[in-house]
């Protein structure tokens, strides 16, 4: 019998637990490891901060939905992996010996990078986490009273855009409902080097789409930019040409702020020696195995990978839903060889799909490999993407609810958008 302890319980943690215990004979223990007693659903954020969702929407208790599908659940955060002896140490005391590990933790976001970013110790607010979308909502609503100018965007060495784009354009939609957007200047500052960028050097005519949107809805924009620090009410910003110089410096005031943070890994993770890289990433191999540790293996946010390209301001690879389903299954085809007695053969797609909700209209992209050149290089915009995003919504909830291991993108995104199912052939 075999204990095998998932350490995080995210969007790649949970479809995990659920598609490891239908895949492994009941002999073997599954047990769960997060910080928190609740599942957060985090695409979901960008609307928790204009009040479009209420935590109650998007949370729901973890421990009463594992434990009916005989999934051992411990709520505490975790101090220390000591990989060379197969155990973890929890900050309540109690240690969990495992035979396989899966790091599933997401990133450690790293507002220290930047002196004043941050919702705690800084000027600006973010959406990464609920509890920060709340924060972020209760500050948007003393804008609202109080109109005065909004910058939103990504800070350099950030690898997820979307969102960004996301609450900047709800944003702009919620304060044209509220009928005070003409009182409200808005710019969007970020690494990228174009606006459409994503990390992923583009997908489709991203650019030309994305800075048309911004233009339609009067958002400025400053790319190529790194945030030197916030004062209160104040962005200090360099702008640089695609050689790396530095071509503006930039006073931006503002109101209300959101700019998401550069990624880091979690300390627990990135005190392991040889486990990961100098971010704290963990590095893993084509089956998603540490190269040092046999029996760990890796999935998601918290994973290294490379940049897509060289840009003149740092940016990082966004790691999607797709992406991080497919990690999640081949790890669980994997454990279940090694158990068997075999070497692990099955590799995930790094394959990008994203919905992106514009608060009207949305905007859908694919991008297979996402890196060019692509078999797959697709974008498009409409109010149907913020209908399926809703619906998505509803359906990953109700998915881990209720315990299914189904893929969500094999079987309902890829179809929804007119692509037949994937071949090795685009991975």
């Amino acid at each position: 019998m075999s204990h095998i302890v998932i350490m995080g319980a995210g969007t790649g943690g949970m479809p995990a637990a659920y598609e490891l215990r239908e895949a492994l004979d009941k002999e073997h223990t599954i047990t769960m490891v997060n910080a928190r007693e609740y599942f957060q659903f985090v695409p979901s954020n960008p609307w928790i901060g204009v009040g479009w969702r209420k935590r109650a929407d998007i949370t729901f208790p973890i421990r009463p939905y594992l434990e009916r599908k005989n999934i051992k659940f411990v709520v505490s955060p975790v101090t220390k992996i000591n990989a060379e002896n197969n155990a973890l140490e929890l900050a309540n005391g109690n240690r969990v010996e495992y035979d396989y590990l899966l790091i599933t933790t997401g990133p450690k976001l790293a507002f220290e990078e930047i002196e004043g970013i941050g919702p705690v110790d800084g000027f600006t607010q973010s959406i990464c986490t609920v509890d920060h979308a709340e924060t972020a909502y209760d500050a948007y609503q003393k804008l609202v009273e109080n109109p005065g100018p909004i910058v939103v965007g990504a800070v350099q060495g950030a690898s997820c855009f979307g969102p960004a784009y996301e609450y900047a354009f709800i944003l702009d939609a919620d304060l044209r409902k509220r009928k005070v957007r003409d009182q409200i200047p808005m710019t969007y500052i970020t690494s990228e080097p174009y606006i459409g960028h994503l990390g992923l050097g583009g997908v489709g005519d991203s650019k030309g789409m994305m800075e048309s949107e911004l233009r339609n809805r009067h958002i400025k924009w400053i790319t190529n930019a790194k945030v030197t620090k916030v004062e209160e009410n104040k962005m200090y910003v360099a702008e640089h040409n695609m050689e790396g110089e530095i071509i503006k410096e930039h006073e931006v005031a503002f109101s209300y702020s959101m700019m998401l943070p550069a990624f880091k890994g979690v300390d627990a993770v990135a005190n392991v020696e040889g486990l990961c890289n100098p971010r704290g990433f963990v590095i893993v191999d084509d089956h998603q195995r540490s190269p040092k540790y046999k029996n760990i293996y890796s999935a998601g946010v918290c994973i290294a990978i490379p940049p897509v390209e060289v840009t003149p301001v740092p940016t990082g690879t966004p790691k999607t839903g797709y992406m991080i389903e497919s990690m999640v299954t081949a790890i669980v085809h994997n454990i279940e060889e090694e158990l068997q007695g075999k070497e692990p053969s099955h590799e995930g797609t790094w394959n990008a799909i994203c919905l992106a909700d514009m608060g009207d209209t949305g905007a859908a992209f694919v991008a297979l490999p996402q890196i060019p050149p692509r078999n797959v290089n697709w974008f498009k915009k409409g109010k149907w993407v913020h209908v399926a995003k809703v619906a998505f919504e509803k359906y990953f909830m109700r998915k881990m609810k209720k315990g299914t291991s189904e893929p969500i993108y094999e079987k309902y995104v890829l179809k929804a958008l007119g692509i037949n199912r994937l071949k090795d052939s685009d991975q």
